[in-house]
């Protein structure tokens, strides 16, 4: 039953909990991490860990790409960012940087962002940057907006794309508008040899709707990060992600009942800040999780410490920051934030090992069966 509250006379609203809210509950049977899997599927492309970018030049580079899919996540290429619109976007990525260092607001930097991002999409820019990816003989996936999918998907799938992502603040199976022909999005991926990953959304409703547009994955979530993501105070939506993974996991638990066994999975972009975090997320129901501000540390990411959302350079009202989230002096090596070891003690390196080891004192050596682990909610 809903968590119902009236907050004035004839006005009622959903009490929702975010991640912070809830915490897992071991059960009597415990395991060793090293008996534990992380692996996920989708569709026909396995990674050995449940994590997937969040699409922006500061953490996603060819380069980075490539190191990140090696240590087995699946990084996301904006298709709509920097290195699909400039010859040198490691200069820009820098000129970027430098600036926010300099302008403790970020607001400088956005408005350098957003000059950045007026010029013209060059196709052969972002298929040179499909190549480099896919030459290592690694999975590419590469995100683009529902306003300009039908636009850039075909030169995409024609320069080898394994995966095609659709990601704006809140996505619909069919946008409406009266100054262009809606993108239906039933439609559009039926047409597709490739899976898409479509979001994001914070309801049931929606979630199921997607679904049911032959969606291999759900993203719940815009990829909230504290001081950067504005999108609250902008629009006046946030996100509960506890509650927003559960009822996209309900949706999921629905539409295999309906089809009769086809599973979407589900991931969830935003308010994750540690491997517990993490765990938390996958507990609620993600097969996954979308990283942002947590891979910034990275020493191979571009930003090298400073981070924006995918959203942060939208022309007319940006909805993010461009800030540094990682001292310079702080970053570590990818491999000692996704596995290890480490020294630092608070969640925020070796990701996979607190997951793990999350998994294996509450008795679950699988992500699908961690699922169903017991869970908590503060008072």
């Amino acid at each position: 039953m809903r968590d119902v509250v009236e907050i004035g006379m004839g006005r009622e609203a959903r009490r929702m909990y975010g991640l912070g809210e809830i915490d897992l509950v071991p059960a009597r049977r415990t395991r060793s991490s090293k008996e534990v899997s992380t692996a996920w599927q989708i569709d026909a492309y396995q990674m050995e860990i449940p994590v997937m970018t969040h699409p922006t030049d500061a953490i996603v580079s060819p380069s980075s790409a490539i190191e990140i899919n090696n240590q087995g996540g699946l990084a996301v290429l904006n298709g709509e960012g920097l290195w699909a619109r400039h010859a040198d976007p490691e200069a820009a990525i820098a000129e970027l940087r430098d600036i926010a260092l300099e302008d403790l607001t970020g607001i400088r930097a956005v408005a350098r962002l957003q000059e950045l991002h007026r010029a013209p999409i060059n196709e052969e820019y972002l298929a040179a940057a499909v190549r480099t990816i896919r030459d290592e003989g690694q999975t590419v996936a590469v995100r683009v907006s529902p306003q300009r999918a039908r636009e850039l998907t075909p030169g995409l799938i024609k320069a080898g794309i394994d995966m095609l992502v659709i990601q704006g603040t809140i996505i619909s199976a069919e946008h409406v508008s009266g100054e262009d022909e809606p993108l239906n999005l039933k439609e559009f991926i039926g047409s597709l040899d490739v899976p898409v990953i479509a979001g994001g959304v914070v309801d049931y409703k929606t979630a199921l709707h997607l679904m049911r547009t032959g969606a291999a994955g759900v993203i719940v979530g815009f990829g909230g990060a504290e001081g950067v993501t504005t999108t609250g105070s902008v629009l006046g939506v946030e996100i509960h992600m506890a509650t927003a993974i559960a009822d996209a996991a309900a949706a999921r638990r629905d539409y295999l009942d309906e089809t009769g066994g086809r599973y979407v999975h589900v991931l969830a972009d935003g308010d994750i800040y540690t491997s517990g975090d993490i765990a938390r997320a996958v507990a609620c129901g993600a097969d996954a999780v979308v990283l942002g501000p947590l891979l910034a540390g990275a020493l191979e990411s571009p930003g090298k410490g400073v981070y924006w959302d995918s959203v942060s350079a939208h022309p007319n009202m940006p909805r993010g920051l461009v800030a540094e989230t990682h001292d310079e002096t702080a970053l570590a090596p990818l491999t000692e934030l996704l596995e290890g070891p480490t020294s630092q003690p608070d969640g925020t390196r070796n990701l996979m090992g607190g997951l793990r080891r999350a998994m294996a004192k509450c008795g679950y050596t699988d992500v699908k069966g961690f699922q169903k682990v017991d869970l908590s909610v503060r008072s």
